[in-house]
């Protein structure tokens, strides 16, 4: 049996398909299609250098790879590379070869430091720390049976508040950017991120293939979006990729109202089961999200290594 690994045609929707299907398989809690990959492929902005790369055993997908430059950061010289195999198809040397593969293409790239996220698995945090990873930061996966669990009931808005959804700024996006720039800002992590550039962010997000802007909530107060909670779909399952107040507007419950709209509109959509994920340190949002009734699945661990 040959491993070769090699990077991921956007011309071919083989390669599309095994590489959302082999992302399905190693992270059933996370999100995938085929056009989210290509969209990811093709509409990053060009400075983060992004690349998918898979690995094939003979024409089958069984590995991939997530490798690009941290380019909103204001600390330069950091990337990731994140690394998949089937769990069906592991120990054959895929990923030690993805691996090594992103690290090479990071390092022509004057990338010093990498970051990877792994699961919290005795396998795979053992893959890690052979290949010189250290541990960091980790988050959660949550999951909530929208089919069976009973949602916290709708309340009445404070005064001054509304609820819209993200497709009531499809005139103009710009005041959602600007949300979610400022909450991506403050969110926990080992890369600082700056959102600057409006135009690249319409491309990458606000028209990403798995934004549902019906089902994505917003509390608005005095016209001003002041916070949000975003869904992702892909037709079958529900997800919160993000969930987050403006600094002048934290404290008063706002992202619990946009998240409970949310998830109203989802489950009466027919969606049945929602998804999200929390920095293991960010205590306030996994206190909300077990309000709602989200079940820990899954961890998680950030790792780091230094290259050269």
């Amino acid at each position: 049996m040959t491993i070769i690994v090699r990077d991921l045609r956007p011309d071919v929707r083989a390669d599309a398909e095994g590489f959302s299907r082999v992302r399905r398989l190693a992270l059933p809690f996370m999100l995938s299609t085929p056009e989210s990959v290509l969209h990811d492929l093709t509409h990053t902005h060009p400075d983060a250098h992004f690349r998918q790369l898979i690995a094939e055993e003979d024409g089958d997908v069984i590995g991939t790879a997530q490798v690009g430059v941290a380019h909103d950061s204001p600390e330069p010289g950091q990337g990731f590379a994140n690394v998949y195999v089937r769990p069906d198809r592991t120990r054959r040397g895929a990923g030690s070869l993805l691996l090594r593969t992103a690290e090479e293409r990071l390092a022509a790239l004057d990338v010093g430091k990498v970051f990877a996220w792994v699961l919290d698995e005795p396998d795979n945090r053992a893959f890690a720390e052979r290949h010189g990873y250290r541990s960091r930061r980790s988050a959660y996966f949550l999951r909530l049976d929208l089919a069976n669990r009973t949602l916290p009931p709708r309340q009445e808005l404070p005064p001054g508040v509304e609820l819209r959804t993200a497709a009531g700024f499809a005139d103009d996006p710009r005041p959602m950017f600007e949300l979610d720039a400022e909450t991506t800002s403050d969110e926990p992590s080992d890369i600082e991120a700056e959102f600057t550039d409006y135009e690249a962010w319409l491309e990458a997000t606000w028209r990403h293939p798995l934004l549902n802007h019906d089902l994505t909530s917003v509390a608005v107060v005095d016209g001003r979006p002041a916070a949000f909670s975003v869904a992702y779909t892909d037709g079958t399952r529900y997800a919160t990729a993000m969930t987050g107040t403006a600094r002048a507007y934290r404290g008063r419950g706002l992202a619990k109202l946009a998240k409970n709209d949310s998830l109203h509109r989802a489950r009466a959509a027919g969606y049945t089961e929602a998804f999200t994920g929390n920095d293991t340190g960010n205590e306030p949002m996994i206190a909300i999200n077990k309000w709602f009734g989200y079940e820990i699945c899954a961890t998680e661990v950030r790792h780091v290594r230094e290259l050269g």
